[in-house]
């Protein structure tokens, strides 16, 4: 055997001493080896770098035991999802597929690819396909749409309920004496909508004027926005995102403005960046690795035919840092 052949069940078979059978039995942890067997057949499997090979395997069972993921390049917040979704996979016996949505390859694509692959089940991590696109995939595979929930009756949704967590951020500054407080929207992302409208709507319930700023989900977008603040006088602002409350900050910042003193900043996902010792960004928590576990575990149950479809909306959740603070209060040292 050379160095560069993948060693096989009968290259272990020959160093242990046993029938190919055998090794066969103790990698698949069947009955039917004694334990000084077993002993010495992994002990051989590890001294020659012998791996099961799972697609063979799967291809025998007819199974893949893969769940595909598609998720955007440009969204940090996916990143922290699936870390998560490969947790939660694992637990149940799964693998993650995973195919990104970036510039140049549509989200299309990226869906394709994973069907291509053989996996049993798809998660569509902020889908933008339409109703249409999404239920011709579920006609082939069990598909879960997460973090938007308008997919249509054949399509799980797994997301965050968007009204509440604006509800919770408006109140959160209201509360601390804000009046004059901004909304720097999505744009066209997903569930920039719904929390525009939102916002609207918690701020009239209040007796505010709802002042919304034109945004988007990057940080050089809200750095725009952020030029834009002035013109409204504005004593603190909700993001969209916490990459765009990211931006708002450097570009208050870059204009002489402290925060939270001159203006209370508040983000939404509490990513990692929001997390950040030297950011500490006040930012509404969807609750993403509960909402990932609950996406991989719906999908597995789709796949083995235990559920139907169906919806999941979470209930975000505020998380306050040193952003945000009554208007004019000095800044903690």
């Amino acid at each position: 055997m050379t160095d560069s052949k993948r060693p096989t069940l009968m290259d272990v078979a020959q160093a242990a001493g046993v029938s190919r059978a055998l090794v066969s039995i103790v990698m698949r942890d069947a009955a039917g080896a004694s334990a000084a067997t077993r002993e010495r057949v992994l002990e051989a499997a590890a001294k020659l770098g012998y791996r099961p090979d799972s697609r063979a395997r799967m291809l025998r069972s007819g199974r893949t035991r893969l769940l595909g993921v598609s998720f955007s390049t440009s969204h940090a917040f996916h990143a922290e999802i699936v870390d998560a979704a490969y947790a939660a996979a694992g637990l149940r016996g799964y693998e993650l597929a995973l195919s990104a949505v970036a510039s140049g390859r549509s989200e299309e694509r990226a869906a394709e690819a994973l069907l291509d692959w053989g996996c049993e089940a798809l998660i569509l991590i902020s889908s933008t396909l339409g109703n249409e696109t999404l239920a011709a995939y579920a006609r082939r595979v069990p598909v879960v749409s997460l973090l938007r929930e308008d997919v249509g009756e054949t399509v799980d949704s797994v997301s965050s309920d968007d009204r509440a967590g604006i509800r919770i951020a408006v109140e959160h500054l209201a509360g601390l004496g804000h009046r004059r407080i901004v909304h720097v929207d999505g744009g066209t992302a997903v569930s920039a909508d719904r929390r525009r409208t939102a916002f609207r709507e918690e701020m009239t319930r209040l007796g505010l004027e709802p002042v919304v700023v034109p945004g988007g989900a990057t940080e050089e977008e809200g750095i725009l926005a952020g030029g834009l603040l002035g013109a409204s006088t504005p004593t603190a602002v909700i993001a969209f995102n916490d990459r765009v409350a990211l931006g708002i900050l450097e570009s208050l910042r870059n204009g002489g403005k402290s925060v939270p003193s001159d203006m209370s900043v508040l983000g939404y996902d509490n990513s990692h960046f929001a997390r950040l010792s030297y950011v500490q960004l006040s930012s509404v928590s969807q609750d993403g690795p509960v909402l990932a576990a609950e996406a991989v575990n719906r999908a597995i149950d789709r796949a083995e035919g235990t559920a139907t479809p169906s919806r999941m909306v979470g209930t975000p959740h505020l998380v306050g840092r040193r952003t945000t603070a009554a208007p004019g209060a000095a800044v903690a040292t």
